[in-house]
């Protein structure tokens, strides 16, 4: 019973719903950067490189083969580096990476206006001179 009672006091502290709605608001900003990429991005960059579409960009290193029952060759698909694929997740990544440091460094920005808002205390020498000063009117 240990392990399970262990587990309930871990879900319930607020670091893992934390963890849990950071990760579910992950996904839903990944689905919208991917739209937004697909969808805008891509095409307008694709208009501005001359019509080129990334999605089918790829080096082919190896042809297509077709089947040849008489001569016992197997079929096989054409080996190719689709570096297309890889350039629009590299952008799609770059675009997330730019959101998320907007959002921390505006988050740093109101943590910081918040610490220099709150009113300082009396520092430990003078807070220890308050008491001995009062201890001394009695």
């Amino acid at each position: 019973m240990g392990f399970i009672k262990e587990f309930k006091e871990f879900a319930a502290t607020g670091n893992f719903v934390d963890l849990a709605v950071g990760v579910v608001m992950g996904a839903a900003v990944g689905k919208v950067v991917s739209a937004f990429i697909d969808g805008m991005v891509m095409p307008a960059i694709g208009m501005l490189t001359g019509g080129v579409d990334f999605s089918k960009l790829a080096i082919t290193l190896k042809d297509a083969v077709a089947e040849d029952k008489a001569n016992g060759i197997k079929a096989a698909e054409a080996v190719t580096v689709k570096y297309g694929a890889f350039i629009t997740q590299f952008i799609e990544f770059l675009i997330v990476a730019l959101v998320v440091f907007m959002v921390i460094k505006a988050l740093n920005k109101m943590k910081k206006k918040k610490a220099e808002a709150a009113p300082a205390g009396p520092s430990s020498t003078d807070a220890l001179l308050m008491e001995i000063r009062d201890a001394l009117k009695k």
